[in-house]
């Protein structure tokens, strides 16, 4: 009775078996459903010596988190404060990640590691964004603060990349030759905080440390400074650093509008032929600018007799001037554009001779139009709380690019002739009235640059239309 009862089982368990895995006797196999992915970081269980503990003497700390961990790119992404000589060895074994301190440390002062971007877990490669951990080798942790904001002063933009530093001493040369005692790294929005400083007087600098020096080594460099030292506090205001680096070209004030491409496409051996390109825009002449030709190669031969500017059909000779430029690419040809007319600009065969030799294959003849004063659009801006005493510029934008700028002498500003579009508008203050942006010079004279201000409006303009706007500037 007992075999038949067991052999009974044997027969309904293999018959169950059989009818989960079908007709053909193979098992389906179905894989686990995967749940949400991690997104969370890693999160701190503890640290030894725990946070912010006082009187520390040791050369190691062991930080211990709740999933497995990595360090990536220690060197860019640690900052120790106050700033040594070597950086820490920093090691990640499973959970724990360990800091060994090669330096010597500092009496009675208070450290900060602030690892940025560096830990993050192994398994999603979630960051775990802006961890600080503290401590003192003395009876307890400095407080105060300083925060501010860098600024271009080109444009009033944020670069998030130049870093911030603290020197102690006051010599001018310090910031090009010794390292600085605290380093800040900016955010999105070109802000700063240093915590836990101690009582004492600083320099605040900000620059362009590409090199990894942490020092002011070029001219080119982005680079500011605070005019007078700085004293850390509690809750106190915010500072503002106006950076710049010398470069060339500056800001015209008085724009000359588009050129034409200046790439230049790689000549054919076999084609003989002069090639150039115009400044004309859908083939239209702008009344207010110049007529150039651009031309792949330097000239070697130019004649300028060569070249006839007519109107109409009927060839009317019409009066102009033209110049070449000092690289020997351009020819610009000046003239008192009227309005709606028909253009024809004659180029005689032998007119120019480029450096490879080339020449225009026969005579050649460019028929254009200038536009009409219908197709352009007049601006009218009334501003309050304008300071004309600090010389200010109006400037016209398109992708960054300026269009146009006019000296503003009153509070009230009319401009007619404006090709029609989008516009982004600055002021630019021009303190020594000589008609382009100067950045700063720290070694010379420590002048600060002169400086633009953003006006947080776009302006719209459109053909045979006055576009009316009123700018608070305190706004």
């Amino acid at each position: 009775m007992r075999y038949a009862f067991l052999f009974t089982g044997l027969v309904l368990f293999t018959a169950l078996a059989l009818l989960l895995t079908g007709s053909s006797g193979c098992a389906n196999i179905v894989p686990p459903q995967g749940g949400p992915r991690d997104t969370i970081p890693p999160v701190l269980l503890k640290a030894i010596p725990g946070d912010s503990s006082v009187n520390f003497s040791g050369n190691k700390i062991v930080f211990t988190f709740d999933e497995f961990v990595d360090v990536q790119d220690v060197y860019n992404n640690l900052l120790v404060s106050p700033l040594g000589k070597t950086t820490p060895t920093v090691e990640s074994r499973l959970r724990e990640i360990t800091v060994k301190l090669k330096d010597s440390l500092e009496p009675n002062t208070t450290y900060a590691l602030d690892f940025g971007k560096a830990i993050k877990d192994i398994n999603e490669g979630n960051i775990m964004k802006n961890f600080r951990y503290t401590f003192s080798t003395g009876p307890y942790i400095d407080s105060l603060e300083l925060k501010g904001t860098v600024l271009l002063a080109e444009n009033a933009k944020t670069d998030s990349t130049l870093i911030v530093m603290l020197h102690t001493s006051a010599d001018d040369s310090a910031v090009a030759k010794e390292k600085p005692k605290y380093v800040a790294r900016l955010d999105g929005k070109g802000r700063f905080h240093f915590k836990n400083l101690p009582p004492r007087t600083f320099y605040l600098y900000a620059l362009k440390d590409e090199g990894g020096m942490r020092r002011y080594s070029d001219e080119k460099q982005l680079f500011a400074f605070l005019d007078s030292a700085v004293i850390p506090s509690v809750g106190k205001d915010t500072l503002t650093l106006y950076a710049w680096s010398k470069k060339e070209p500056v800001l015209p004030l008085v724009s000359a509008g588009e050129t034409g491409p200046r790439n230049r496409p790689a000549a054919n051996a076999a084609d003989k032929r002069l090639k150039f390109q115009t400044s004309l825009n859908n083939n239209q002449q702008d009344l207010k600018t110049d007529l150039v030709l651009s031309f792949e190669s330097p000239l070697k031969n130019f004649d300028s007799s060569g070249i006839g500017l007519f109107t109409d059909t009927s060839f009317t000779p019409v009066a102009f001037k033209v110049e070449k430029d000092s690289t020997h690419l351009q020819i610009v040809l000046k003239s008192a554009w009227q309005e709606g007319t028909l253009y024809q600009l004659v180029l005689n065969r032998d007119f120019a001779e480029d450096s490879s030799g080339r020449k225009l294959l026969k005579t050649d003849t460019l028929s254009f139009s200038s536009k009409k004063k219908a197709d352009y659009g007049n601006l009218k801006i009334r501003f309050r709380n304008l300071d004309t005493a600090s010389h200010p510029v109006l400037l016209l934008l398109q992708a960054d690019k300026i269009m146009a700028a006019y000296p503003l002498t009153a509070a009230e500003f009319s401009q007619s002739m404006l090709n029609p579009g989008e516009y982004d508008m600055r002021l630019f203050f021009d303190e020594n009235i000589n008609g382009v942006w100067d950045p700063g010079s720290y070694f010379k004279g420590k002048k600060q640059p002169e400086k633009v201000k953003p006006l947080n409006r776009k302006l719209a303009l459109k053909p045979n239309w006055t576009s009316e706007y009123d700018i608070d500037l305190n706004l």
